[in-house]
């Protein structure tokens, strides 16, 4: 492995990462820093409710985007045989640089998002299919609750769950990373759990009749 290479890999991981889309879009067309706003966090779910779907969804993919990039560099600088169980380890490493950078943005004073959207980027690149598959619990999830937090929480514990039953890897960090990412998002979610649980939580998609009830304040 090329030692310098690796290094510009882990440096460009997190510049990529630190590409504030929430804040950078919200301001250049909106003239609003998402973060000063809802639940003030510069994310996708928060963009769509400051700010609408037409600005939620470039957020995400830019932020998917990234992910995936990031995860994608050891691969760009050949730093090891692609398939193997060190170049899993060296791209998982790239992604979780391009997370932090997500979550404290060198380029938005350190102030960021969860990183939902990135680590789904992270994972598309090491584990496509499988991916997917947690893409499909996710949208399952929010077509029937309209919840965000909840189909992304869901989304999270169901990646370790289907690696271990119907899929494999090389890599045993990558094993642990994904057991570690179920468990994290249920603790930056702790908030939206707490809102789930008096009732309070805002959904992104509802059905049904649209009876406008006096909010509760």
């Amino acid at each position: 492995m090329n030692i310098p290479d690796a290094v510009i890999a882990a440096v460009l991981a997190y510049l990529l990462g630190s590409i504030p889309s929430a804040v950078w879009i919200g301001k250049r067309f909106h003239n609003i820093d998402v973060r000063e706003h809802g639940s003030g966090n510069a994310g996708t779910t928060n963009t769509i409710r400051v700010l609408g779907w037409t600005t939620g969804i470039p957020v995400l993919l830019i932020d998917i985007a990234k992910g995936w990039l990031a995860s994608m560099l050891p691969v760009f600088f050949h730093l090891a045989v692609r398939g193997s169980a060190l170049m899993t380890n060296l791209q998982l490493i790239a992604g979780i640089i391009a997370i932090i950078g997500h979550i404290f943005p060198v380029f938005a004073g350190f102030r960021g998002g969860k990183g939902v959207a990135t680590v789904f980027g992270v994972f598309l690149a090491l584990q496509p299919l499988l991916t997917i598959c947690v893409m499909g619990v996710f949208l399952t999830v929010l077509f029937i609750t309209g919840i965000v937090s909840v189909s992304s929480m869901s989304a999270g514990v169901s990646f370790p769950v289907l690696l271990f039953v119907f899929f494999d890897t090389p890599s045993v960090l990558f094993k642990i990373f994904a057991i570690i990412v179920g468990a994290a998002l249920l603790v930056t979610h702790r908030e939206n759990i707490r809102r789930i649980w008096r009732g309070e939580e805002k959904k992104i998609l509802k059905f049904g009749k649209k009876n406008k009830e006096p909010e509760i304040q």
